[in-house]
């Protein structure tokens, strides 16, 4: 087999550094008016309710393009939708911080996490093009880390530079920022070369991948499924700490970021794991297996009030829960044809966000009838679900064989078939 890294060309790791960067504004455009809600509440008198609107207002425009945007990626290609989509992302972020009244504050960021989503749709097209088979688990476990680069990013400066200059102020710089990666986006991404779009050995255009197996749907719902652990843990994981142990609000805060950080960086690893073993579902079976048991010892310890023994198993379940992102996406995008892996990327992201939405009033219900520990037993049944629907083995799409065997190379554009 020859060397990944022999097979790897240099401009690759450029495309997966604007990758990462371009989703990291993205969300940092998306999750500013989260970290405006401190700010709105208490000096501008708006009830939590309103301000929680606002702050779901780029989710919610995420969502319903998602899909369109993959679309327009397959059809176009991934530079000018990720660098004209985090344009528009940085303009309506802008528009925000002029916005007069609520309603059209609300209207500007749901129009700027409407196109935020292009990053999220075709930037994993881009990892996938310019990487082969043999490295695209790590690229894309770095790919994945760009989310949580972009909340961190609007937590260390949003509060003090909204406290400084008021809410306006955060809405510019992040709007700034989008502005700037989608300038750079439009000059350094390269398209990656594909091979012609028609099915090996028929010349047809590449019909659904959805109508000829259950592969793809069964991914996205394996991935909604492991969805729930994950956003639990992100959003009653602090609350559980301070209220239910009764933990110093910097204590647990403490023990959260250091489960962020380690989650960041075991995507990582589980995606060098899985380019080590040459399967990805397997891995994604494991981690699910995984997070049955992590949730339950996380029971375990509630149940028993252990503090030490909380702050390990929620630092550990928190990490086992985002291990399968970068898994998934490697698999739909690789499962995928080159003319349908835009929409297929787009449609596991909307699946994840409509789960994610529906476990901040679900769960706390949940917490509020039973208890954390009851409610961490519970969430459990998620994974254990998801265990059974991971399919018997990897899938990807069969590139046909070019009729030259060494066709000419234009530039960095090229790159070997994987």
């Amino acid at each position: 087999m020859t060397d990944a890294s022999a097979r790897t060309p240099p401009a690759a790791w450029r495309m997966l550094g604007l990758g990462v960067a371009a989703q990291a504004s993205g969300t940092l455009v998306v999750s500013t008016p989260a970290y405006l809600i401190p700010l709105l509440h208490a000096d501008h008198g708006m009830p939590l309710s309103q301000a929680g609107l606002l702050a779901a207002a780029p989710t919610i425009g995420m969502v319903l393009t998602l899909v369109a945007w993959g679309a327009l990626a397959d059809r176009f290609g991934e530079r000018w939708v990720i660098a004209v989509g985090l344009a528009l992302t940085g303009v309506f972020a802008v528009l925000a911080g002029f916005a007069d009244g609520y309603l059209w504050l609300g209207v500007f960021l749901g129009f700027g996490g409407a196109a935020s989503a292009s990053a999220n749709a075709a930037s994993g097209r881009v990892v996938v093009g310019w990487f082969p088979r043999e490295r695209r688990g790590l690229a894309m476990g770095i790919r994945q880390m760009s989310q949580p680069l972009g909340v961190a990013a609007g937590a260390l400066i949003v509060p003090p530079l909204a406290a400084a200059d008021g809410a306006a102020a955060p809405l510019w710089m992040a709007g700034v920022v989008a502005l700037a990666v989608s300038c750079a986006c439009a000059i350094g991404i390269r398209d990656p070369h594909r091979a012609p779009r028609t099915e090996p050995g028929t010349g047809r255009p590449p019909g659904n991948p959805y109508a000829r197996d259950s592969f793809l749907t069964r991914i996205h719902v394996v991935s909604a499924l492991l969805v729930v652990p994950q956003f639990t843990l992100s959003i009653f994981g602090l609350v559980w700490l301070t209220t239910g142990l009764g933990w110093p609000a910097s204590t647990a805060g403490f023990v959260i970021a250091a489960a962020q950080f380690i989650g960041a960086f075991g995507r990582i690893g589980i995606g060098v794991l899985s380019d080590r073993l040459g399967t990805r579902v397997g891995l994604l079976r494991g981690v699910a297996l995984s997070g049955i048991v992590s949730m339950l010892l996380l029971a375990l310890v509630a149940a028993c009030g252990w503090g030490a023994a909380a702050a390990v198993m929620l630092v550990v379940a928190s990490a086992v829960s985002v291990a399968d992102n970068g898994l998934a996406f490697t698999s739909v995008a690789e499962a995928a044809s080159p003319s349908w892996s835009g929409k297929a990327l787009g449609i596991q992201n909307t699946g994840q966000f409509l789960a994610a939405s529906a476990v901040g009033p679900s769960i706390g219900m949940l917490i509020t009838i039973v208890g954390y520990p009851f409610t961490f037993a519970l969430v459990s049944l998620a994974p254990l679900a998801s265990l059974v629907l991971v399919p018997a083995r990897d899938r990807e799409w069969a590139e046909p064989e070019p009729a030259d065997p060494s066709p000419p190379t234009r530039g960095d554009r090229s790159v070997p078939s994987s």
